[in-house]
């Protein structure tokens, strides 16, 4: 087992995976940009290296100053959590060539679901389900309209090398494609600095529904049931549950079987989500994470399983602790993302937190790095906390949510608890009847308010 490991992340992310390697007796390195030097995980790494200034490009995105950290304190390994260079290939690719373990998938499995185009056609040769659409890149406009014509509209074009919205435009109907085409080349140009894109059948209300599973380097998959992510505002998860009120354990298992097995067609290992559409009754692969997720609380909430010890026990060699018949779920759960961000506008609010007062109580969870006198950066994405509760009912567990987020404080900043604490008394979130659309219709109502 290591004995030491760096985090290469800050926040939330980075305080959970401390917890993870304290309860593991593994001590940690935080690394941390200037403008987050009074940080909670600074606060209570075993060992602290700044790595920079506060743009993540010369602190987070900084390669060589992360391994260099991890040189100089000699770690054994580099958990990188979720988002800055945790799906960077080329990253682990480094971190292997020094000689420490990068605690995620192979360099390989990363490169292939990390290009939209790859990963279809990945999932598409390893049995996962697709949504209907270019075999690969699409080239012009004009193949792109024949491409629709022959797939009928709507159709989505969407960034090869994308994520998070970016690069991804709609097109209704003839007149609309080569416009789509135009912006979304250009945006994912911008973004990511490759214009590449591809096209897929564009679903009128599905729900985004993700399989988490776990690999180990010994051939053994287990899926940990499916999480419901379909309250999202411009393809930004807000809010998760689960299980999702759209399935039941029958598709549960089949779906979860179906991506196990083609996870040991490729030989994954560590943790990963397989996201997909879910309309009428059927799924269609959207993408693969090779991380962490954001919303991987949920599942610890009723597996009872710590994700961040099973990455760590899988990357030391070792073998999953269990098999698929061990893993039960156990009633509810749900987690709303809580954003430094105006509830209407969703302007970012950095600031000076003058007040803080966390939920608790029964079955309640909180994940966050914020104290009372902490400054919140400008520098890096608004998310400050994870309010996570469960239940033994999807009612229970609603009620409880609901509660939670009435006694939860941050005062000196704007921050998205009063639009969670809205959409969760809208009778079609009681009821369980939503879809990837319904948060963008009920927002745009809200902000009247």
């Amino acid at each position: 087992m290591f004995e030491k490991i760096l985090i290469a992340n800050r926040g939330e992310i980075a305080l959970r995976v401390q917890r993870a390697c304290r309860e593991m007796g593994i001590k940690t390195v935080a690394v941390h940009s200037t403008a987050d030097s009074e940080a909670m995980h600074v606060r209570l790494a075993d060992e602290t290296v700044c790595i920079g200034p506060p743009p993540a490009r010369d602190s987070y995105l900084n390669k060589a100053a992360i391994i260099s950290a991890a040189t100089i304190t000699n770690a054994d390994a580099i958990h990188p959590g979720y988002g800055f260079l945790s799906e960077n290939a080329s990253f682990a690719e480094m971190v292997a060539d020094h000689g420490i373990t990068f605690i995620g998938p192979s360099p390989e499995h990363i490169k292939m679901m990390g290009d939209k185009v790859i990963a279809k056609q990945t999932a598409k040769a390893i049995g996962i389900p697709v949504v209907p659409g270019s075999d690969g890149a699409v080239p012009d406009a004009d193949t792109a309209a024949q491409l629709a014509g022959e797939m009928g509209y709507p159709v989505l074009i969407k960034a090869s090398a994308g994520g998070g919205g970016r690069g991804m435009k709609v097109a209704n109907n003839e007149s609309e494609i080569r416009e789509a085409f135009s912006t979304a080349t250009t945006e994912a140009k911008a973004a990511f600095g490759n214009g590449e894109v591809y096209m897929e059948k564009y679903l009128g209300r599905p729900r985004h529904i993700e399989i988490q599973v776990l690999g180990d380097k010994h051939g053994n998959v287990v899926h940990l049931g499916e999480r419901d992510c379909s309250l999202q505002r411009k393809h930004q998860k807000i809010f998760e549950e689960t299980p999702s009120p759209a399935l039941n354990a029958k598709q549960r298992d089949e779906i979860g079987e179906i991506v196990c097995a083609a996870m040991r067609k490729i030989g994954y290992y560590n943790a990963g989500t397989v996201e997909f559409l879910y309309e009428d009754g059927k799924f269609y692969f959207i993408e693969m994470n090779t991380r962490l997720q954001v919303e991987h609380p949920v599942t610890e909430m009723v597996t009872g399983l710590d994700l961040v010890r099973e990455q760590i026990r899988v990357s030391a060699g070792l073998e999953l602790g269990f098999s698929q018949k061990d893993v039960t779920f156990e009633g509810w759960a749900m987690e709303c993302r809580i954003n430094a961000e105006n509830p209407r506008t969703f302007a970012p609010s950095p600031g000076k937190i003058t007040g803080y007062h966390a939920p608790g109580g029964r079955r309640v969870r909180v994940d966050s790095g914020m104290f009372a006198g902490f400054k919140i950066p400008p520098h890096y994405d608004s998310l400050i906390a994870k309010l996570i509760v469960q239940g033994s009912t999807r009612n229970e567990c609603l009620m409880r949510m609901r509660r939670a987020l009435h006694e939860y404080v941050i005062d000196g900043i704007d921050t998205t608890i009063s639009l969670h604490q809205a959409v969760l008394a809208e009778q079609d979130i009681i009821d369980g009847s939503y879809d990837i659309r319904w948060l963008e219709n009920f927002v745009a109502e809200f902000a009247k308010k």
